[in-house]
């Protein structure tokens, strides 16, 4: 390598010799990776090559205290833009102009160690990155780009590297690596954006990539390390440019806009009336109707988030052209619907199929494209096109069995391997109880009685059922209940709260046994409780789908609003917040969780601009309607807790699972062939093993873990100012030892990573079919009483289907869950890490990390082992999908499979 390389001198080196050499006349140890827990060669990516200048050589023969000065390289990998505005085009040809007369780009590299006369860090002399101009048309992703720099020869270890950014552009640093040293090539990952110093005077600081605790920093860096973490915290005041790098707390309190008038107004979330985690701070001020709510920044303008957290161009040209199709998708139907009175509602199933690609009779017909205001030519291109761009791609849930979706077994085995598999529970007591204050939401009992269950169980009592653990429950009343006069006062909205009771079969399928819909206390004696069974006639059989259809419309809601916003996304906010504030970026924790962290600041930034806002989608497109985020606030409140967040921990909550020392995991299942259960635990023992193994190198005993100050701090702000309104619950884990440590890691790793992909990339495969999970219902079950009972009799599919979505309700919830269930071509997968040899310095934990990976390649092909099982009826056999959602890796696009590092999307 030493040899092959540019920067070396022509003249030849004896390489063992030249080390032993220097080693004797610097007086200091030198590590050469050759042995064995060294670095392999065949698993390094191409970097740039080290070597050893001859000015190093020369050096090394002059005794210590007459130091001399030699030279070194950094080569750096700048990433560009694909695509440019004619602003930054202009701006970028004004670099390369100026470059040539000073405005350039200035490194200075920084030792470890600290110079006895100055009682400083000891510097090289600037050097200027070369051939800029020169370099300024290159069309490539990457390039690299050089500097010399002059040091001496005692200048020690380079731990450092600042950067001086004297262009108006903005450029993006992905890394630096310094060749010369004898201690080989330095790697510095820098995956960041460096702004100009016309907006940002101060110096960019960047660490190389050998990992240190707070008490063991080089005596170079300290100073260097306490001043980035300062100034990633800021000064909580002022408002935040996009360019910043400041990351700080607020509450939620711009979720509406009163200055739009009450409808639009939406309460504060976050403080002790309405418990929430906190968010990433924008420092807007307020509206000038309501002091306490932050003015609101509309599309196209973008939310503030710092600058390293938005998307990178390929994400963001993702996510535009998801946008672009979201339109064409819905341009046909949406006319329809907004100018053709009959066409606002979906009459029959085929109107539904009709919106996508591959159904036989999808085809415009010519006297309603008549009825269009459009121009002939526009007409003609329509319906040329209307089985192109214009329509959704086919549902997975259609793709094996258009009809599965009706059954009672697919019903059931969603519950277990659908795109919401967390709420099921074992069945503890029966009939089931409240535990809402009676005095306010009235009688706790439920209104399920031993007769509407006990010819559904094969021949058991229920107290043998109960024993031998056959009985299991999906029970939304507690959360529902609270909300629903007010959900139902709303135009448009309908709701019960919900219970499912389900039978384990002897060959280990679930079937559903009885639904209760309940109503607020308000409402009629008689209409308050109901209980539906499984049909034995036409008009049950009708009944039966809508009460399935309202349970599957709860589900859908405590998906979006419970499980998947705010467990994955809302409450992972703080701990990433405080994990930039208080970690360095060459804490070895950090450099953990790094990838785990990566575009979830910006999605939930996004999130809170156009999708849980006011009048957003979810409000649009869900039940709750604008008590969607109070009720997301009311789980966090009453069921949310982090100590249970982890695999092992929630299954056993949920008595899906009791402790067992002699199972895999630590524990057994009680539905064996539990599809999100089973691939979960696998790749939770992954992670939970590459972290504890990870830990136990930095973490030897409880004194270290009490003693890195970085560590607590990261931990304690997480907890207190992040989650300040729980900050007092008595189950928040303690960080006193490695072990708990580990716990805690690995539970963050796992909702970033596994749980938010089984909870995400299934929701238009399962969900773009809207009967499957209606996201909102129009309609209550009609009684023999109520004047639309007659209508129901004479046309249940009609009475049906005017109970779920309408048809713009529904295109619009299609668009919005295709783009979020699409992956992105520059994702980052589990297992996966960016420059998989360099992002640590540290060649054990390179070396673990490898591992770490063929241990989910290994998980992969048992996931697909355990799909070609007919044995496991839950996730194999005729039009019944395979269980991909914890499959770790993907291709771009809507796959339904791919576990991503983050929550990115």
């Amino acid at each position: 390598m030493v040899e092959g390389s540019s920067f070396v001198s022509s003249s030849k080196v004896l390489l063992n010799h030249g080390f032993q050499q220097r080693n004797q006349l610097l007086g200091r140890p030198l590590w050469v990776p050759l042995e064995k827990g060294g670095l392999h060669l065949r698993r390094v990516v191409r970097q740039p090559v080290a070597a050893v200048s001859e000015d190093l050589m020369k050096a090394a023969a002059v005794p210590a205290e007459k130091a001399v000065k030699f030279k070194v390289r950094a080569v750096l990998t700048v990433k560009n833009k694909n695509k440019e505005d004619l602003k930054e085009t202009l701006v970028k040809h004004l670099d390369s102009l100026t470059d040539k007369i000073g405005r350039n780009v200035v490194l200075e590299l920084i030792s470890t160690e600290i110079d006895p006369k100055t009682r400083a860090p000891r510097k090289s002399t600037p050097a200027v990155v070369k051939d800029w101009s020169k370099k300024t048309n290159i069309k490539a992703e990457r390039v690299n780009y050089t500097a010399e720099f002059t040091v001496d020869s005692n200048f020690g270890d380079p731990g450092a590297i600042t950067v001086t950014n004297k262009h108006q552009k903005e450029f993006f640093l992905e890394s630096i690596t310094i060749e010369g040293f004898a201690c080989g090539p330095v790697h510095f990952p820098c995956n960041s954006w460096v702004q100009s110093k016309k907006d940002h005077p101060g110096k960019r600081v960047f660490f190389s990539n050998k990992p240190f605790l707070p008490g063991e920093t080089p005596a170079g860096l300290r100073a260097l390390r306490e001043k980035e973490l300062r100034d990633l915290r800021g000064d909580g005041k002022g408002v935040r440019k996009l360019s910043d790098r400041i990351y700080d707390y607020d509450v939620y309190n711009d979720l509406g806009n009163p200055d739009h008038g009450i409808n639009s107004a939406r309460p504060m979330l976050g403080g002790e009336k309405i418990p929430f985690p906190r968010r990433c701070r924008t420092g807007r001020p307020p509206t000038e109707t309501d002091m306490n709510a932050e003015s609101r920044v509309e599309k196209p303008f973008p939310v503030y988030v710092p600058r390293d957290e938005q998307f990178e161009e390929v994400k963001q040209d993702t996510f535009s052209d998801m946008r672009t199709k979201g339109v064409l998708h819905n341009l046909i139907p949406g006319l329809k619907a907004s100018m053709l009175a009959d066409k606002q509602d979906f009459k029959l199933f085929a109107d539904i199929d009709s919106l996508y690609k591959d159904d036989s009779k999808v085809g415009l017909h010519d006297e309603q494209l008549k009825k269009l205001p459009l121009p002939p030519k526009v007409i003609d291109t329509i319906q040329e096109s209307s089985q192109g761009i214009f329509r959704y791609n086919t549902p997975k849930i259609l793709t094996r069995d258009k009809y599965a979706w009706l059954r009672d077994d697919e019903f059931a085995r969603q519950a277990i391997a659908g795109i919401n598999p967390v709420n099921i529970e074992k069945l503890k007591v029966f009939p089931p109880v409240s535990n809402l204050d009676p005095e306010i939401y009235g009688p706790q009992e439920s209104a399920l009685k031993e007769e509407h269950i006990l010819g559904h169980l094969n021949g058991m009592t229920i107290e043998q059922a109960l024993e031998e653990n056959k009985l299991f429950i999906v029970d939304f009343h507690d959360i529902y209940l609270p909300f629903l006069d007010r959900i139902n006062s709303l135009d448009g909205r309908k709701a019960y709260a919900t219970r499912t009771i389900f039978f384990l079969t002897p060959v280990g399928t679930l079937k559903p046994i009885a639904i209760e819909l309940s109503l607020p206390a308000s409402a009629p004696i008689t209409r308050s409780k109901r209980v539906i069974t499984p049909p034995v006639d036409a008009t049950s059989d009708w009944t039966w789908k809508l009460a399935k259809a309202h349970v599957c419309s709860n589900d859908a809601g405590v998906h979006q609003l419970v499980n998947h916003w705010l467990r994955t996304h809302a409450c992972m906010e703080p701990f990433i917040l405080a994990a930039h504030r208080q970690l360095s970026a060459m804490h070895p924790i950090f450099k953990l969780l790094d990838p785990h962290m990566r575009y979830t600041l910006e999605i939930n930034g996004m999130a809170r601009q156009t999708l849980i806002n006011a009048d957003g989608v979810i409000e649009s497109c869900f039940t709750p309607g604008r008590y969607c985020m109070e009720m997301s606030a009311s789980a966090y409140k009453n069921f949310w807790r982090f100590d249970l967040e982890g695999l092992p921990a929630d299954l056993i909550r949920r008595g899906m699972a009791v402790p067992d020392s002699t199972q895999p995991h630590g524990l057994k299942l009680l539905i064996e062939d539990y599809p999100y259960a089973n691939d979960g635990l696998l790749i939770w023992g992954a992670i939970e093993n590459w972290v504890k193994t990870y830990v136990a190198h930095y973490y030897p005993s409880p004194s270290v873990v009490l003693s890195d100050r970085e560590l607590q701090a990261w931990y304690s702000e997480a907890v207190n100012v992040g989650h300040a309104d729980l900050r007092h619950a008595a189950w928040w884990p303690s960080l006193s030892t490695p072990d708990e440590l580990a716990s805690i890691l690995t539970t963050l790793i796992w909702l970033a990573s596994a749980q938010h992909a089984a909870l995400n990339f299934g929701q238009y495969p399962y969900g773009g079919y809207v009967p499957n999970r209606p996201p909102l219902m129009r309609r209550l079950i009609p009684e023999p009483t109520d004047p639309e009972y007659t209508n129901f009799l004479n046309d249940p599919q009609r009475y049906y289907l005017s109970a779920l979505p309408g048809v713009l309700q529904s295109i619009s919830f299609m668009a919005v869950v295709d783009t979020l269930s699409t992956h992105s071509p520059d994702e980052e997968y589990i297992g996966e890490r960016n420059h998989p040899s360099t992002w640590s310095g540290d060649a054990e934990i390179i070396e673990a990390s490898y591992e770490f990976s063929a241990e989910i390649r290994r998980i992969e092909k048992e996931i697909e082992k355990r799909n070609a099982d007919f044995s496991r009826r839950n996730r194999c056999g005729a039009g019944v999908l395979p269980y991909e959602l914890l499959a770790p890796s993907s291709e771009p696009g809507v796959t339904c499979r791919g576990i991503p590092n983050s929550v990115s999307i």
